[in-house]
């Protein structure tokens, strides 16, 4: 169920928070997107737990939980060695990245006067 929060960067707005509980027990939301498009970003999931301030153990259980639960790897490694390692989304992977975006696009955009009605209410008008 999307939770609005409040954003503290500064020139930001309020937002929604989207989790996606599918059918298969898969529990999707921002904090496994990003463990994603970290990846993608870095091509490493040591470089990516890093960025995000999280253990590598963490990232990869992340990772391992999104690979069970939708019975197809989202992420392929490459072991390292001379020619070096890596890791990149598979399309499985990018496919998650990209519908949980759109996911999260469309509630924003549905959520958008009620989440202005709450600042309202918030800042006292």
């Amino acid at each position: 169920m999307p939770k609005a929060k409040k954003t503290t960067t500064s020139g930001e707005r309020d937002c929604l928070s989207i989790r996606v509980d599918l059918a298969c027990g898969v529990r999707i939301g921002p904090g496994k997107i990003a463990v994603l498009e970290a990846i993608a970003r870095s091509g490493s999931i040591s470089a990516a737990g890093r960025a995000l301030r999280m253990s590598y153990r963490r990232t990869w259980e992340l990772v391992e939980d999104l690979n069970r639960g939708l019975g197809s790897p989202v992420v392929t490694t490459a072991a390292g060695g001379s020619g070096g390692g890596g890791a990149s989304l598979t399309a499985v992977g990018a496919a998650v990245v990209e519908r949980y975006r759109a996911i999260e696009a469309d509630a924003d955009a549905a959520a958008k006067q009620h989440l202005e009605a709450l600042s309202a209410v918030r800042a006292g008008v």
